[in-house]
């Protein structure tokens, strides 16, 4: 995001800034700094999110084990750095990284494997962030689910 942000764009940050500004003083944890970027459409990898942490700590001479306040001018400058951030993948290419795992070729995986996968290839999700995603995934009478509907209602979300 390396042109300049338009009004609109400056407003919606603001407000969900705020909404993260737990304390009332105009600043947002660094622990939500990620879910502060995610909720504006961005899609950093929690290495990315620790990096810049890391580097936020640094410039300002805290511990970067420390939790520390974070400004409405440092988020802008983060939200805006010029190498922005890798956008979200499309459905294609999770589709793809799904194919690997289809034995059969048929558009199937087991739940279990699709819950190994998520659980532990790549940004590692917890077991209570796969049952949400598996929540609305229809499972048939063979434990398989049709990966192609899950990255759908996944990415509809």
């Amino acid at each position: 995001m390396s042109k300049a942000p338009t009004q609109e764009q400056l407003d919606e940050w603001k407000e969900a800034f705020s909404l993260y500004d737990k304390k009332g003083n105009s600043t947002v944890s660094s622990v939500n700094l990620g879910d502060l970027l995610r909720g504006l459409g961005q899609n950093p990898t929690q290495a990315e999110v620790a990096e810049l942490v890391k580097d936020t700590a640094r410039s300002k001479n805290v511990p970067e084990t420390q939790e520390f306040d974070i400004d409405f001018g440092t988020f802008l400058s983060i939200l805006t750095r010029p190498d922005g951030f890798k956008p979200a993948g499309s459905s294609q290419e999770f589709i793809q990284g799904f194919q690997v795992f289809d034995k059969e070729g048929d558009g199937y995986i087991s739940a279990g494997e699709l819950r190994y996968v998520l659980t532990n290839l790549g940004e590692k999700l917890d077991e209570s962030e796969v049952d949400e995603l598996l929540k609305d995934v229809e499972v048939g009478k063979d434990g398989r689910i049709n990966y192609v509907d899950f990255v759908t209602i996944v990415l509809s979300n």
